[in-house]
């Protein structure tokens, strides 16, 4: 049974950026999205956030405007009766050769540490082949739903072939809610 759910942030819960999502201007959620989390946080699931944030070690924000970011995804999910339990980071840019960066499973293993849970109690959603490869090094369950990136991943066909897509967040909750009924 699932007891956390880390998800990833730019393309899962709000719109991704080619040129990264810089400011609490430019964070715009992907419909549904919100709701999903509440329906989460209803079901009594733990939720983290687990997302590589290399526009600090690029210089395009500073850690004050990614807090101000968050800030502005907390007040909008507090609006639809929900709440992300734990946000973890990676600052690093490609070429720090960190632990946490996904592909590395740094992330995730911080957050299973956290809330104490098993990998085979966790799932992440992402967007990305990276995502996916993050979670099958963490050992736990991994989706990808089509919103930001994932129709890209899925269409490079490399995508191994146990792992579901869906059309975004919201579609994966209903289906995980339905099946905890």
């Amino acid at each position: 049974m699932i007891k956390l759910l880390i998800l990833d942030r730019d393309g899962v819960i709000n719109e991704d950026s080619p040129h990264f999502v810089k400011s609490p201007e430019e964070w715009r959620p992907i419909s549904g999205s919100l709701e999903a989390i509440a329906l989460l946080n209803k079901a009594n699931i733990f939720v983290a956030i687990a997302s590589n944030q290399s526009g600090l070690a690029r210089g395009l924000f500073n850690e004050a405007t990614l807090q101000a970011i968050h800030q502005k995804m907390t007040h909008e999910l507090k609006n639809h009766n929900g709440h992300i339990d734990k946000i973890f980071y990676c600052p690093h840019g490609p070429d720090n050769h960190c632990d946490c960066r996904k592909p590395k499973p740094g992330l995730l293993i911080q957050a299973m540490n956290y809330f104490r849970v098993t990998p085979e109690e966790t799932c992440f959603i992402g967007d990305s082949q990276r995502d996916i490869d993050a979670a099958i090094a963490a050992q736990c369950y991994a989706a990808i739903v089509k919103t930001g990136n994932g129709e890209v991943a899925h269409a490079t066909g490399k995508l191994p072939s146990h792992i579901k897509i869906y059309d975004n967040l919201l579609t994966y909750v209903n289906t995980l809610i339905g099946t905890l009924l």
